[in-house]
């Protein structure tokens, strides 16, 4: 079939049904008539590709800015529903706990299904958590709340593992990286809009019936945009390129599918020691991430009382900061290559920038604590891409979705107890004693991250389908399709 380009070399979308986007390059290498091997086989990069990955970033942030809207303000929530400080801290603990479990089921549902099946589920679940809540803005109702942050967090689930599997089904191999990085961008957005915006939407007033609607409000807002993204996910969302993006993707669907088996794929997992070491070190990183954004609020308020609007501008600050890192450092990985070497660094500089975080925080100075805290945000939020890049790359060719949850997996284990742990440190001792508590875990995960073996087997692969297409480039021949 013809195609036609505009100016700028892209093809037009007209020759195509709505199931295929368009593609941006089309060329196939011929050799033997009948062969079949992957170096063969036709590759394409879709303009659509940016469409899926952005209404990814967009329901993550949706989800994800649920994850911190009741912790980081605390105080007011303590008081609308008449309960604890650590059970707010449960509102956030519960995306880490439901997470544990279901990963495996929700894994598998992914390599079975596919990618639209979970996006669907995701945005679903996301949009029922969000109706709950609308029904809950009365100080009666803590328990209707919680169930609706619960379904929120079963969504979470079917979110948190996707951008590398995203990623590597729909972009090239020089692009992976970046994908991977703006898959996660949303959700660090949507953590960003969840310090920012509930300090705003919902102030400390003393009238209840205000509040309870200052709280509804913030719950409609939620709603709608939850329903507009499920709306748009079940018209927009498509499964996976008509063509693979790249010569490992190509590799990857000449496996058949009743050849895989799930718990073969996990054991073989659990057996590849620099990815073990990953899975640690990660969860050490991300679980330190989770418990300094929990309890972000209770940290700042305990030295600047009444700065709960700042408390949620210093978590904005370390989330924008760290959207930054992501970017750069997924940029980075695409041009170099350099996993190990990168991730490496990012870990000792989370853990430097938490200890200078930890003895900056109660010298008075606000303006200090942002400078500090952006980066702190900078290198740990900007370590996430890299893990779940550097897994792709040790696990290949296993599925993304796989190596990603085992991944989140560690991290929300850790998480929970770094969570109580540092809590329960700091209203006995001090915030900075919490804080130390975590940079001496970070030490840690800098020393396994130092003893990974770097194996970039997707590198190699997407390699190996070059040196031998150049071999038969030399008796074969190539011909462009027109």
């Amino acid at each position: 079939m013809g195609e036609q380009r505009n100016s700028d070399g892209e093809a037009n979308e007209k020759c195509f049904s709505s199931s295929e986007a368009q593609p941006e390059s089309r060329v196939r290498v011929y050799s033997e008539p009948g062969a079949e091997s992957p170096d063969q086989m036709e590759t394409r990069l879709y303009k659509r590709r940016w469409l899926i990955v952005f209404l990814f970033s967009s329901y993550s942030l949706c989800n994800s800015y649920q994850w911190i809207q009741y912790g980081i303000i605390n105080n007011i929530f303590m008081k609308f529903y008449n309960v604890d400080s650590f059970t707010i801290d449960w509102m956030s603990m519960i995306y880490m706990l439901t997470y544990i479990p279901l990963i495996f089921p929700v894994t598998w549902l992914l390599d079975k299904k596919g990618l639209r099946v979970v996006a669907l589920a995701a945005t679903a679940l996301n949009c029922a958590g969000t109706w709950i809540k609308v029904a809950s803005a009365r100080p009666d109702l803590f328990p209707v709340t919680f169930l609706g942050q619960v379904t929120c967090s079963v969504a979470q689930v079917f979110i948190l593992g996707m951008p590398s599997r995203i990623a590597s089904v729909w972009f090239g191999s020089n692009e992976v990286s970046t994908a991977c990085s703006i898959g996660v961008f949303g959700n660090q957005l949507g953590i960003a809009i969840g310090f920012l915006v509930p300090p705003i939407l919902v102030p400390n007033v003393e009238d209840m019936n205000e509040l309870a609607n200052h709280i509804q409000v913030m719950f409609y807002i939620t709603a709608g945009v939850a329903t507009f993204l499920f709306i748009l996910v079940l018209i927009v969302f498509q499964e996976r390129p008509a063509l693979p993006p790249s010569q490992s993707q190509a590799s990857a669907r000449l496996i058949p599918t009743e050849s895989y088996s799930y718990p073969s794929s996990i054991l073989r997992l659990l057996r590849n020691t620099p990815f073990i070491l990953l899975i640690i070190s990660y969860g050490l990183n991300v679980g330190c991430f989770y418990a300094v954004g929990t309890l972000l609020n209770q940290m700042i308020i305990k030295h600047y009382p009444g700065e709960e609007v700042n408390a949620g501008r210093i978590g904005l600050t370390i989330v924008i900061a760290g959207m930054v890192g992501s970017l750069i450092c997924g940029i980075w990985l695409d041009r170099t290559k350099t996993y190990k070497q990168t991730t490496l660094a990012v870990y000792v500089m989370s853990l430097v920038g938490l200890a200078v975080y930890a003895f900056t925080l109660d010298l008075g100075h606000l303006w200090v604590v942002f400078i500090t805290a952006g980066a702190l945000g900078f290198f740990m939020t900007g370590y996430l891409p890299l893990g779940f890049e550097f897994a792709v790359e040790l696990t290949y060719p296993e599925s993304e979705g796989t190596s990603s949850g085992l991944l989140n997996c560690s991290a929300q284990v850790f998480g929970i107890i770094f969570t109580i742990c540092q809590g329960k440190i700091i209203n006995t001792f001090s915030t900075l004693a919490g804080n130390l508590f975590l940079c001496a875990f970070l030490i840690i995960g800098t020393v396994i991250t130092g003893f990974i073996k770097s194996e970039l087997r997707r590198q190699r692969a997407n390699q190996l389908a070059k040196t031998s297409a150049a071999v038969i480039l030399d008796y074969g021949a190539t011909t462009p399709i027109n």
